[in-house]
């Protein structure tokens, strides 16, 4: 990755800290009085977490950010 994608990619990836952050702060607090939610907390933190993963790392290419167009992930659930 080139420097100005480098950047762009950072870029993307506060965003989605600054979008999705407050989200997750959220379902804390609601796990709080219900335990229930923390499933949904840890999987928000996850997605949250693997995004920013996959916009930083230069290995991995935009093509693969996508889920598969076939549908293959959710046929193995």
């Amino acid at each position: 990755m080139n420097q100005p994608e480098t950047g762009r990619a950072m870029a993307l990836a506060q965003n989605l800290l600054e979008i999705l952050g407050p989200y997750e702060e959220e379902l804390m607090a609601i796990e709080r009085s219900n335990p229930a939610a923390g499933a949904l907390r840890r999987a928000v933190g996850i997605a949250i977490a693997e995004a920013c993963y996959l916009i930083t790392d230069p290995g991995v290419a935009p093509a693969e950010w996508a889920p598969p167009a076939d549908d293959s992930a959710r046929r193995t659930r």
